[in-house]
């Protein structure tokens, strides 16, 4: 299996967060995993913690919603709404932390096929300022957007 990079980039003038990862999967498996609530929390976030769904309706118009835990003990939750579900192509979401209600992220997912059954997944992440932005860039999101990614490359890798 391929080790890929995770891009992560910011935007000097206007508050976003670009997240760029290659898969050695089609997209309709990385699409796949994103909407199956069950495959989702295999993946998502880093090692040190497991995902509860509580709320999942992967439609254009449904809404979403997760707990992370560490031990036993609920350290996180999240949820938003599914703006627009496109098969195989693209989901825009909203993504909210419960701890910060006010700073919502508006993300596009994109999925992108490549040569040799491979997938790009882009996501563009807008929120309301920098302050904002910074502040999700510096809380660690990166350890749980790489270890996520990796995760999901191994069960892609299962599914193969």
């Amino acid at each position: 299996m391929t080790k890929h990079q995770t891009e992560i980039l910011a935007n000097e003038k206007v508050p976003t967060i670009e997240i760029i990862r290659e898969f050695d999967a089609a997209p309709e498996h990385v699409y796949r995993a994103h909407v199956d609530p069950e495959l989702y929390a295999q993946w998502v976030g880093p090692r040190s913690l497991t995902t509860r769904v509580t709320k999942w309706d992967a439609r254009t118009g449904g809404e979403w919603a997760f707990a992370n835990d560490r031990d036993g003990e609920e350290i996180a939750t999240f949820y938003g709404s599914f703006h627009e579900v496109r098969p195989q192509e693209r989901i825009v979401w909203t993504f909210t932390y419960e701890g910060a209600p006010d700073g919502v992220a508006l993300e596009t997912l994109t999925f992108e096929a490549l040569e040799g059954g491979r997938t790009r997944l882009r996501v563009l992440s807008v929120v309301e300022d920098f302050e904002t932005r910074d502040g999700i860039l510096a809380s660690g999101m990166d350890v749980g957007v790489n270890e996520g990614y990796d995760k999901l490359d191994e069960l892609l890798a299962k599914e193969a």
